[in-house]
C-alpha cells in the first residue's frame, strides 16, 4: 500500500528521549527553531516540520488546495500523521503563531496524545477572516513577493536583526513560499477560532508573548494563559518571531519542558514512544516528498 504523502520533516536528538513536535510559523520553515536545537535536542528527539508549501514541503501534502478549505484541524492531522509515522502515543510540542495553533488545537481535541504544549507568539483567534481571505488571494495572484516589503516590521522589532544571516534566511523562507500552500495556511487562519475549546487542554501549557508584537498583540498571549487552566505566561521583549530574542525563547522552552516532566515522571523517558518508533533507524531521519518546480 502506497505511503500518503507526508510533510517535509527532520528527527534529531538521542533515540529513547521524549519526543518533541516543533512547529513553525506561517512564511517560514523548520529554520525558525534552529537556535533552539542543541538544547533541545540533547534532551529530546525533536521533530521539526515544515508546512504545506513551505520548506521542503510540497503544498499537494494537503487534501484539497480549493480556496477556502484548509482548516487548522487538516494541518493537525497531517502532524499527528508524522508523529503516528514515528510511533509516538503522546509527544511534547511547541509552535510559534500559526505553529501553535496546530498543537493547540490538537491539545483541545486530542488530550491523550499532547503531554505538554508551548504556544509561542501564537492565540486562539488571529483577527478578521476578511483580512486573511485577501491575502490568500493576494498571494495566489502575485506570489509572496508583495509580503517580503512589510513582513520584517512585522516579525522583527529590532530593525537591525533583519539584516543578519538568521534573519535573511527566514525572510527567504517567505520569497521561496509556493502560493498555493501559504495561501492554504491563510484559509487556515481564516477560519481558525479555539476561544470556545480553550478550558479542554488540559496538558502543561507554556504561553510566549512577544511585548512588542503587532501580529498577535499581548492581548492575545493573555487571552490564551486566561482561557488555558494553569497556563504559564512569560513575556519577551520581541516581535511576533520570538526567534530574534533565541536565547530567551530557549531558556523559557527548557523551564517549561523540565518542570512538564517533573509534574509528571512518566515523561521523562521515552514513555511517549510506542514500540512502532521510527526513530530506532539512526539519530537523524529526513522525509521528504517531491516538491514541484515552483
Amino acid at each position: 500500500m502506497p505511503v500518503p504523502p507526508m510533510l517535509y520533516h527532520q528527527v534529531v536528538g538521542p533515540e529513547n528521549a521524549p519526543p518533541l513536535v516543533l512547529g513553525s510559523s506561517l512564511g517560514t520553515s523548520k529554520t525558525v527553531w534552529e537556535p533552539q536545537m542543541p538544547s533541545l535536542a540533547s534532551r529530546f528527539r525533536v521533530l521539526r516540520f515544515d508546512l504545506p508549501g513551505h520548506g521542503g514541503s510540497a503544498s499537494g501534502v494537503l487534501p484539497d488546495l480549493e480556496p477556502g478549505r484548509t482548516t487548522v484541524g487538516d494541518l493537525a492531522s497531517l502532524v499527528l500523521a508524522l508523529a503516528d509515522h514515528h510511533g509516538w502515543d503522546r509527544f511534547h510540542y511547541a509552535g510559534i503563531s500559526l505553529g501553535g495553533a496546530i498543537g493547540a488545537h490538537l491539545a483541545a481535541r486530542r488530550t491523550d496524545r499532547v503531554a505538554s504544549l508551548a504556544l509561542v507568539c501564537s492565540s486562539a483567534h488571529f483577527g478578521a477572516t476578511q483580512l486573511w481571505q485577501e491575502r490568500a488571494d493576494l498571494v495566489r495572484f502575485k506570489g509572496t513577493a508583495p509580503l517580503l516589503d512589510t513582513s520584517p516590521s512585522r516579525w522583527f522589532a529590532t530593525a537591525s536583526f533583519v539584516g543578519t544571516t538568521f534573519g535573511r534566511r527566514l525572510l527567504d523562507d517567505l520569497r521561496d513560499a509556493d502560493p498555493s500552500g501559504y495561501a492554504a495556511c491563510c484559509d487556515a487562519l481564516a477560519q481558525y477560532d479555539l476561544r470556545p475549546d480553550l478550558a479542554a487542554i488540559s496538558a502543561p501549557t507554556l504561553i510566549v508573548g512577544g511585548t512588542l508584537d503587532t501580529a498577535t498583540p499581548l492581548e492575545h498571549a493573555r487571552e490564551l494563559a486566561e482561557g488555558i487552566p494553569h497556563a504559564v505566561l512569560k513575556t519577551i521583549r520581541c516581535g511576533h518571531l520570538a526567534a530574534e530574542r533565541p536565547m530567551d525563547l530557549r531558556d523559557a522552552l527548557v523551564a517549561h519542558l523540565r518542570m512538564a516532566q517533573e509534574q509528571d515522571p512518566a515523561l521523562g523517558g521515552a514513555a511517549g514512544c510506542s514500540g512502532a518508533d521510527a526513530n530506532r533507524r539512526g539519530r537523524r531521519a529526513d522525509h521528504s516528498v517531491a516538491r514541484p518546480p515552483w
